[in-house]
């Protein structure tokens, strides 16, 4: 019996990611930040794992790049600093 090639769907991917610029605003306990995004909105980050292991510092005033999942639009995930 011959074995049929089965593609996966397109649905089935991971979600893409929504990319956001934003200004950190607050750092909060346990190394997470505070960021206002350009709409007005505030999202709760976290650190990506490469920046913390480059120990990249994030302060307060800091520009940076945030990933958001688009079923949870209220965490996300740093992933670049411009400063």
């Amino acid at each position: 019996m011959a074995k049929k090639n089965i593609t996966k769907n397109e649905s089935s991917k991971k979600e893409e990611k929504i990319e956001v610029e934003g200004k950190v605003v607050d750092v909060v306990k346990g190394g997470d930040y505070i960021v206002e995004l350009p709409n007005g909105h505030t999202v709760e980050a976290y650190v990506s794992g490469k920046m913390r292991v480059n120990m990249i510092r994030i302060l307060p005033g800091d520009t940076v790049t945030i990933e958001l999942s688009p079923y949870d639009l209220t965490r996300g995930r740093i992933t670049w600093n411009k400063r």
